[in-house]
């Protein structure tokens, strides 16, 4: 009878079942947003200038490289960091019809915690390197005021080879007759010099007769007779112009 019964009673009693749910839900989010902006300044256009106040513009173009970097980091550096496993053991805290512990569901040890699990944290340094290249082209829009400056350019060159050229002709002069004056002085330019006057040298000047000689040949001598006979006494000799001087002129 007393076997009936128990089996009766473990037939109708409520079965008691052991329940353990850990729930730890880690959600890491880390990001991290880097704005860089390049400055485009206009700058000034390219200005010819050509003396006398004339200083021309034109179309510019300008092209600028560049490079920039950047570099972000946290401190402390983490990476990895303890999270901890708690106990989550339910043996006890409530009892079966027969007076025996079973679990209710709440840890038997809250707050103790078993172990400790190493979790990467995924923290690292960025670096980024950027480069490019802008370029910026400026064009006058008024052209009937460039094509006037390049036409006072030109004349303005032409005007500055015109003195060049004066001025070469100046000192070739002058270098002529310094040469000239040295050479009547009989002073004769020797070493590194002396190709200074090298392309220089005298010559007399028209009218004047250089140094000769002129050779006399004496009349034989013949008697009255035949000097008369022979018409030179009705008419003499014409007179003979004889050099003085090198340099001067001849005189009767």
């Amino acid at each position: 009878m007393k076997r009936v019964i128990a089996a009766l009673l473990l037939i109708a009693a409520p079965a008691q079942a052991q329940t353990s749910s850990t729930a730890a839900p880690v959600a890491n989010s880390s990001g991290s947003v880097t704005n860089q902006a390049v400055q485009v300044v206009p700058s000034r256009q390219f200005t010819n200038t050509y003396g006398g106040g004339i200083s021309c513009q034109g179309a510019t173009l300008n092209i600028n490289p560049f490079l920039s970097t950047t570099t972000s980091w946290a401190a402390p550096y983490e990476p990895y960091y303890q999270e901890p496993v708690y106990d989550t053991t339910d043996l006890t805290g409530a009892k079966d019809p027969e007076g025996n512990d079973v679990p209710d569901g709440q840890p038997d040890f809250p707050g103790r915690v078993s172990f400790y699990k190493p979790i990467r944290t995924g923290q690292k340094d960025n670096f980024s390197i950027n480069g490019g290249i802008t370029a910026t082209i400026s064009i006058p829009l008024d052209r009937s005021h460039v094509r006037t400056c390049r036409a006072a350019a030109e004349k303005q060159v032409a005007l500055l080879d015109a003195k060049i050229a004066e001025s070469r002709m100046v000192y070739e002069i002058k270098r002529i007759k310094n040469c000239a004056d040295l050479l009547k002085d009989g002073i004769v330019v020797r070493g590194v010099y002396a190709q200074i006057c090298a392309d220089v040298s005298l010559t007399n000047p028209p009218g004047v007769l250089p140094p000769h000689t002129h050779k006399i040949i004496s009349p034989k001598p013949v008697s009255d007779r035949e000097w008369l006979d022979s018409g030179d006494a009705g008419s003499p000799a014409a007179a003979v112009r004889i050099p003085v001087s090198p340099y001067g002129r001849a005189s009767d």
